[in-house]
């Protein structure tokens, strides 16, 4: 683990995988004076209470991914994407398996980034687990449920992108005028289920 300041007042936590960064964001997320906690692929930013914080990163121990969750959210997903019978052949199983899988499982979100709202989810089964399209597309619609690598994620809006789309979504990801505008937060606990 690599600690670097950031200003006066943040901490950028550098780890080597997504199962330390969220083992450092568990033992950080619940300490007082913290203002803001942005976990990434490798690394998490902290703003705020720093001499507890360093207190706490000497004691993490990174081989231990947090086990309990901060809230369950299911996702109804109707599994008509433009790239499902792709995945399902780059894969070598049917359509229908790939919507079993992906419904099989159960995902974390391990951060938020790319676009306000959209979750990268990790648990992706590994048969799934494809490269990004050859050539992005300029505009993926809002709702649409995808998969790249070791990610599958649902687009908060309509933006560009390059990731596998296996269906799409009508529930709002992202509400700029609510409490909390994103509905995924890092930590969350993700289902999948056929609309």
């Amino acid at each position: 683990m690599l600690l670097r300041r950031c200003g006066t007042d943040a901490l950028l936590v550098e780890v080597d995988s997504l199962s330390e960064v969220a083992a450092v964001r568990a033992a950080l997320e619940h300490l007082d004076g913290i203002e803001e906690l942005v976990p990434a692929a490798r690394t998490v930013l902290v703003k705020g209470a720093l001499t507890h914080v360093r207190q706490a990163l000497e004691t993490v121990d990174l081989t231990k991914a947090p086990t309990q969750h901060s809230r369950q959210i299911t996702i109804p997903v109707s599994y008509d994407g433009p790239d499902l019978d792709l995945v399902a052949e780059t894969a070598g199983i049917t359509a229908s398996e790939v919507v079993e899988l992906h419904t099989n499982a159960t995902y974390e979100v391990a951060f938020c980034g790319f676009a306000p709202g959209f979750g990268y989810l990790t648990g992706l089964p590994e048969v799934l687990q494809q490269p990004r399209l050859d050539s992005p597309r300029t505009k993926v619609p809002q709702g649409s449920v995808g998969i790249a690598g070791e990610f599958t994620a649902a687009y908060p809006r309509p933006t560009p992108g390059g990731w596998r789309l296996i269906g799409r979504t009508e529930i709002t990801l992202f509400d700029a005028k609510a409490e909390t505008p994103a509905l995924l937060q890092p930590g969350d606990q993700v289902r999948f289920v056929v609309a």
